[in-house]
């Protein structure tokens, strides 16, 4: 059946080249040849160790591409033929426990989060499943999503942050008309969220960055929508709020930093009365610095934690990028092999010193 090559994470910034067998497909699985890949913050922290792993996998889980071996009961399953572009997700569903009939399928009693695509063990057969990779194999409990025809592969792979901008900044928080939206972190998914909310309609938008590194992705948040902008390593986010806003808080606060507990004080310090705080970036094992946690109960705020997208969002996405409503040119991106990964992953994990673009792609062709 030949042979795939992959991108394989051994261990902490080590990641290699590898080849591995094809396997064969049966009537109720699938190959895909992965076309683009993009990189999330979850990719660069199991390459810095931030985030446990068991080595060695093939990382990847915003992976686009096409159809190439596919069973008879995965087709009709998946509604896909061979030939088609698909996003996968990173998630996998039995289809039969009571999370998955709810559409819960993140806590799914077969797999949960020990079988995300993009973290699972090359030890496991047939070792396929990230998206760092020529081919991934699609198991019987994938979950497949036709990209609209006329969106390019690399373009598709937004429909993950995007989706979870969606799914994070409006509807998990039920963001309305006229509200006041305040993003912390201008990562991808943070502005992402900032374009959801303006599409939402949300009435002023403010994205907070630290350093001199998010300047210019506080830049690209105003081209996304942002009203204000703010660097909290030299001004107060809730000062630079309220002069703006002539004395309002925000009613949705969208935490989307990672491995930085500072930014859920701050995002508890904005919020206003009755408002909701999403907290979607993980903080590790750290505490909260400076956290007034008497401002959660004068201020009966509503804390969600957000763990991931589902499909109904994923085809939101993937529509709204079919329209070219989002601004592509807007985002800084680079695209680079399965050679370059490693060294694309320390740009964006803060280790090397060149400045890291907004989108990564891996392009494994």
């Amino acid at each position: 059946m030949g042979k795939a090559k992959a991108a394989v994470l051994y261990g902490i910034e080590d990641i290699r080249l590898a080849e591995f067998s094809i396997p064969e497909i049966q009537e109720d699985d699938a190959l895909m040849r992965v076309e683009a890949c993009g990189l999330c913050g979850t990719d660069h922290e199991l390459f810095t160790g931030h985030i446990k792993a068991t080595y060695p996998m093939i990382p990847g889980h915003e992976s686009v591409g096409v159809i190439e071996q596919i069973g008879e009961k995965a087709a009709e399953r998946w509604g896909v033929s061979k030939g088609d572009r698909v996003a996968l997700e990173c998630w996998q569903s039995c289809r039969r426990c009571d999370e998955c009939a709810q559409g819960i399928y993140r806590r799914c009693g077969a797999h949960g989060q020990t079988d995300l695509y993009g973290m699972i063990p090359t030890a496991r057969i047939p070792a396929l499943y990230g998206g760092y990779a020529t081919h991934h194999y699609l198991a019987p409990d994938s979950l497949v999503l036709p990209v609209p025809s006329g969106l390019t592969a690399v373009d598709a792979t937004l429909f993950n942050p995007l989706g979870a901008g969606i799914k994070w900044g409006v509807e998990i928080p039920q963001t309305k008309n006229g509200d006041v939206v305040a993003i912390l972190g201008p990562g991808i998914r943070g502005l992402c969220a900032a374009f959801a909310a303006r599409e939402a309609g949300a009435g002023f938008i403010m994205v907070t960055g630290h350093g001199a590194n998010d300047h210019d992705r506080l830049q690209m948040a105003m081209a996304l929508g942002a009203d204000l902008v703010v660097d909290v390593s030299e001004e107060s986010p809730s000062r630079k709020l309220r002069e703006a806003t002539e004395g309002r808080l925000a009613d949705v606060v969208v935490d989307v930093t990672a491995n930085s507990p500072n930014a859920f004080a701050q995002a508890v310090q904005l919020a206003e009365v009755n408002g909701t705080v999403v907290v979607a970036g993980m903080k590790g094992a750290r505490g909260v610095p400076d956290l007034h946690t008497d401002a959660i109960v004068w201020k009966e705020l509503t804390i969600k934690g957000a763990l991931g997208v589902d499909a109904p969002v994923y085809r939101q996405a993937l529509d709204i990028l079919a329209t070219k409503r989002f601004p592509f040119d807007v985002l800084s991106r680079e695209e680079v092999p399965l050679e370059e990964a490693g060294a694309l992953l320390s740009r964006m994990a803060g280790i090397a010193k060149v400045a890291a673009p907004v989108h990564g792609v891996i392009v494994p062709g």
